[in-house]
């Protein structure tokens, strides 16, 4: 399954764990080389946790890759930067898949949107953090409307649910690698 512009799939869907396997799985399957996930976000604002989630989710069930950002230990859209070249000589030639949360319109909030490209950390906030990735994974939290503080307001219980479904879906398309 080749990875157009952008793949959606609501965190109820019950193909999607399925669905965004195969198509990380296909877009991986371009390279033998062990991926990097870059799981972004904070602890301190639940709508904002959805990465480190992830991450720890992964951490969790050993997926074999190389994961920065879990909640013991966050990674921020300000480290994108520094991270970016510490990848870049690390990894050499590595993919890597970005997580973060994300705003949007009332109707897509539940939604969790792969793409083919990189993830711009901060945008909805107006903020130019640089980017990163190679393939990108974001959950829409809140509407864009209400601001930063909507990211505040929102229910930890979605965000695991939304984290399960991304986490169970990255392993997957990584143990079939």
């Amino acid at each position: 399954m080749e990875l157009s512009n952008e793949l959606s799939f609501h965190r109820a869907n019950a193909l999607a764990r399925l669905s965004l396997a195969k198509s990380i799985a296909s877009h991986l399957s371009k390279t033998n080389v062990c991926p990097v996930i870059v799981c972004i976000g904070s602890d301190r604002v639940p709508g904002d946790s959805l990465g480190p989630v992830v991450g720890t989710m992964l951490e969790e069930k050993r997926t074999p890759a190389y994961l920065y950002g879990t909640l013991r230990s966050p990674m921020t859209a300000r480290e994108i930067a520094p991270l970016q070249r510490f990848l870049e000589r690390t990894h050499p030639g590595a993919p890597v898949i970005a997580v973060d949360a994300a705003v949007g319109k009332s109707e897509e909030v539940g939604l969790i949107k792969l793409n083919a490209s990189p993830l711009y950390p901060g945008s909805g906030a107006q903020k130019q953090l640089g980017c990163i990735g190679d393939l990108s994974v974001l959950g829409i939290v809140a509407e864009r409307e209400r601001g930063f503080r909507a990211l505040e307001l929102v229910r930890l219980g979605n965000v695991y649910a939304m984290a399960e479904v991304i986490s169970d879906a990255l392993a997957s398309a990584i143990q079939t690698l």
